[in-house]
């Protein structure tokens, strides 16, 4: 006969499970989700939002999730597949309007799918937050941004992909990048967020915390939340895209992005509310890359044993998010700290999967 915990007991070994890993992984705060059967199950938050003040995390808090955003960028980019603005096999040199060409490789056409699954063979090695660096009319080392392997055969994680990917929306849809995904993802799901510092209460934002081993110390990273107030004002279309980072630039809560899960595990749709199709959804979930890597999902084998994850992970200014769900089995985990001594190994933070297995654990399994 198995004992099953009352919901008060389950919680209650929970939070001392949880609890018990932040204080071994020097976590400054930490809020997590799960959802099951598109229902969400638990959402707490644990720690500080704010080391200097002493503010409590609370569910209601805003963090910069880092590169989970990457898959708000697809999502915009499908709805205009599905419009027939663009398809996943055009040559991005004619979307951005410039020459992308591995110059080893020059006859071979680098496609929107190679971008968006990191096999193009673009490199961030020139920097990212502006296209300038691969754009061979500006920049005179433009080669460097390309590896020596040809273009569709190998892997490399790449944020300057996502922030071409982000410019091609903007120029693609006549909306500006942080406006489109407002308007056409946050809005109809009814969720609170956006790469727009300004359009939002920043007094929800959660203070991120970079560690230090050398001295053991966390250090506020403040720049995670600048608003780029000047950038914005002379802002040209199709062009000054990066500053909003589609690659990494999303403010959201746990909470919020936990229902924005919920509509990839649902392939599309979110309490009655479609906003790509099914065969959209799901070829965002595919694997291309070698390692799992979808069109801004990866399929993780490794975070809970013997279960196929789909989902994506963040880390910058200290932060580390994580955002998985089980397709077939119909749960998912969004996990997200402000600061922790833990290490990043194989794209994603060792606190953070045990995090996920203790919630599997307490809640799925």
């Amino acid at each position: 006969m198995t004992l099953t915990l009352s919901g008060h007991a389950q919680e209650a070994k929970t939070e001392a499970d949880l609890q018990a890993l932040m204080k071994q992984h020097d976590m400054v705060g930490l809020a997590v989700v799960v959802v099951k059967k598109g229902e969400i199950v638990y959402n707490k938050s644990f720690g500080l939002k704010d080391v200097e003040s002493q503010t409590p995390l609370s569910n209601n808090d805003i963090f910069r999730i880092a590169s989970i955003s990457k898959s708000f960028t697809v999502t915009g980019l499908m709805q205009l597949i599905e419009a027939g603005k663009l398809s996943l096999d055009d040559d991005v040199s004619k979307l951005v309007g410039f020459q992308v060409r591995n110059p080893k490789y020059p006859n071979k056409v680098i496609t929107l799918r190679m971008m968006l699954s990191h096999t193009s063979s673009i490199n961030d090695s020139q920097g990212y937050f502006t296209l300038d660096t691969i754009d061979p009319a500006k920049n005179p080392n433009w080669a460097a941004c390309y590896n020596n392997y040809e273009p569709g055969t190998s892997y490399e994680y790449c944020n300057l992909g996502f922030n071409i990917a982000g410019t091609i929306l903007e120029k693609l849809s006549g909306e500006r990048f942080d406006q489109y995904v407002k308007h056409h993802v946050l809005n109809p799901l009814g969720l609170y967020g956006g790469y727009n510092v300004d359009s939002l209460d920043t007094s929800r934002f959660v203070t991120l915390y970079e560690y230090n081993a050398d001295s053991s110390s966390f250090t506020p990273s403040p720049s995670a939340y600048n608003p780029r107030r000047q950038e914005i004002q002379n802002y040209k279309m199709g062009q000054s895209t990066p500053i909003f980072s589609p690659t990494g630039g999303m403010k959201m809560s746990a909470t919020d992005l936990a229902k924005y899960m919920t509509m990839h595990l649902n392939k599309g749709e979110y309490k009655g509310t479609r906003i790509i199709s099914k065969k959209s959804a799901k070829k965002m979930q595919e694997k291309i890359a070698d390692n799992g890597y979808g069109l801004a999902l990866k399929t993780e084998k490794n975070l809970i044993p013997g279960k196929a994850l789909v989902g994506h992970t963040g880390n910058a200014y200290g932060l580390y998010s994580a955002m998985f769900f089980q397709p077939k089995e119909q749960f998912g985990f969004v996990v997200i700290t402000n600061g922790t001594s833990a290490p990043e190994v194989n794209e994603y933070n060792l606190a953070l999967a045990e995090i996920i297995n203790s919630l599997y654990n307490n809640f799925i399994k």
